[in-house]
């Protein structure tokens, strides 16, 4: 599985939020119900401080949680969802690695063009769409809670350079990385 990278506050939105392309990478134990879930779980949110993620379901279900009924994180998915979610988690968790179809391919076990055909069936995206929405929302996290320049914040996140990070910022919220900063703040006061 791949590797989790994400501090508690970036865990606990993705949980608020319910996303589902964080499926794999960490689950979500509550210890006040002993029931853990995945990030994308519709149930009732806990407070934060009976919150505690792991890594997989074994670490969970050793830690001593049962699976949610509701989510159902113990159950495996159809064949070709199970590709895309292992595609997203892979993706969502490897966001600052240089990943190519290829590179891709060869970690999910199946050819390029199988890969890209089921991803853009399942999710309406190609999966260089995607990884790209997935920097930009660190991008967007980076610029909100630190004072990194837009240089590290674009090497920080995966990009290879800082034009290729201001297009796909400019072309996903329609402002520079430095404007959307500068508004963010400025609805803080």
């Amino acid at each position: 599985m791949a590797k989790v990278n994400l501090s508690f506050e970036e865990m606990w939105q993705r949980i608020i939020s319910c996303d589902r392309n964080y499926d794999g990478c960490f689950y979500t134990a509550v210890k006040t119900t002993k029931i853990y879930c995945r990030p994308s779980c519709k149930s009732r949110k806990p407070k934060k401080e009976n919150v505690q993620f792991y890594k997989t379901k074994t670490e969970a279900e050793n830690a001593g949680f049962r699976a949610c009924k509701r989510c159902k994180p113990d159950i495996e998915l159809a064949p070709q969802e199970e590709l895309v979610s292992e595609v997203i988690s892979f993706l969502t968790c490897n966001y600052k690695e240089v990943i190519t179809l290829e590179s891709l391919s060869l970690h999910i076990g199946v050819s390029p063009f199988h890969l890209e055909r089921v991803f853009k069936h399942v999710t309406s995206e190609s999966p260089r769409t995607f990884l790209e929405k997935v920097r930009v929302e660190k991008a967007i996290h980076l610029l909100k809670n630190t004072d990194n320049t837009n240089l590290e914040i674009s090497l920080k996140t995966g990009f290879k350079s800082t034009s290729t990070f201001y297009k796909a910022f400019k072309n996903s919220l329609h402002t520079s990385p430095s404007e959307y900063r500068k508004q963010w703040r400025s609805s803080q006061i």
